[in-house]
């Protein structure tokens, strides 16, 4: 079950051989250090931590770069672990693109656009009300309280609020091409977040 971390690129389309046009987006997947393994001995779990990003030692504490440093990895500025993904991976060792083949399925995780404060209608797709004879109910949430029973507004109702920035798994994507020269994977569809966003990518079992 291979993982990896990722820079998500954009979007673009490829032309196959067959003549389809594939809809793809472009991730820079590692090179990934593992910097620990997780067991279920020590840890009470099993896990594998891949580290990316290269970037300044003097971004990174004192910790971060000892830490780093362990495992005979370079600065890096993300650190993540993947549960049940240490399959015979050690400390020291590099996951590449080279990890995943043509036609697998992956699932992709990262943090969403932030559409910031948002009504009803964009957020939750209400309808609008009327608009037309007067009215001044265009576009208000109308009427969120009961009776006399429960005398409040109950928890969970769906209303104004913070829309996006929010952890979000894509399933389902399928791996249309690995370029293992240049640390890309195109994969077919839209993964989370904005571009130069960090992305994880796992398979999808």
């Amino acid at each position: 079950m291979p993982a990896i971390l990722a820079k998500k690129l954009g979007m673009t389309q490829l032309f196959m051989e067959d003549g389809r046009i594939e809809r793809v987006t472009v991730l820079e997947a590692g090179p990934c250090p593992v910097t620990a393994i997780r067991s279920e001995e020590k840890d009470g779990y099993n896990a594998v931590q891949l580290a990316f990003g290269a970037t300044k030692e003097k971004h990174l504490s004192k910790a971060e770069l000892g830490h780093l440093k362990k495992a005979d990895a370079p600065p890096m500025r993300h650190v993540v672990e993947f549960r049940d993904h240490a399959d015979e991976l050690m400390v020291g060792e590099t996951v590449t693109v080279e990890a995943f083949e043509v036609g697998q399925k992956v699932k992709v995780a990262g943090t969403s656009k932030g559409k910031g404060f948002q009504g009803t209608i964009k957020r939750h797709n209400f309808a609008s009300g009327p608009k037309s004879h007067g009215s001044h109910n265009v576009r208000a949430p109308g009427s969120i309280g009961a009776s006399a029973w429960p005398a409040r507004v109950m928890k969970g109702i769906r209303g104004p609020g913070q829309m996006g920035n929010k952890r979000v798994t894509q399933k389902g994507l399928t791996i249309v091409q690995v370029d293992p020269s240049q640390n890309l994977l195109l994969v077919r569809g839209s993964v989370p977040g904005s571009r130069n966003g960090v992305v994880e990518v796992r398979t999808d079992a």
